[in-house]
């Protein structure tokens, strides 16, 4: 018996561009001549963040609320598709996808509210917020409850 996994569904990216064409194409041949390539609105903010902002690639990616690794992978196609559009002359149009317009918004850490550590969780992982360490609380590895 064979078991196959699904791959879970892509989470929307964050997407500040918004950009007023839906594509392009080379001069000179007609539209209905041309092959198309198509490029996603998150590689092409991919894109945008890494050459034309020229950022490093985990800010990148923090600000796309993806890892870096994802990040690099999205970059890596869009230049392809970009690539491929300019060498072989084939019109690139631009879809809509799973994208989100707007900055990503803070991560919080759900047991102090404080910032996360992007990629390696937060410091206070495993811990609960607690009374019995001081004023204003602080945090245990064990449950209050479970010492008495």
């Amino acid at each position: 018996m064979l078991i196959t996994r699904m791959a879970r569904p892509p989470l929307p990216r964050r997407v500040c561009c918004q950009i007023g064409v839906r594509g392009f194409r080379p001069i000179g041949k007609p539209a209905c001549a041309t092959e198309l390539v198509t490029i996603g609105r998150d590689e092409l903010e991919a894109i945008r963040l890494a050459d034309l902002e020229g950022l490093y690639q985990e800010a990148a990616a923090e600000r796309m609320g993806v890892s870096r690794q994802t990040f690099a992978r999205i970059l890596t196609h869009a230049r392809e598709v970009v690539a491929q559009g300019l060498i072989e002359g084939k019109a690139l149009l631009i879809e809509t996808g799973a994208a989100v317009d707007g900055p990503a918004p803070p991560l919080t850490c759900p047991v102090h509210g404080g910032a996360r550590r992007r990629g390696r969780g937060c410091r206070c992982a495993g811990r609960q917020a607690c009374d019995r360490h001081g004023p204003g609380g602080g945090l245990c590895r064990t449950a209050p409850d479970a010492e008495k």
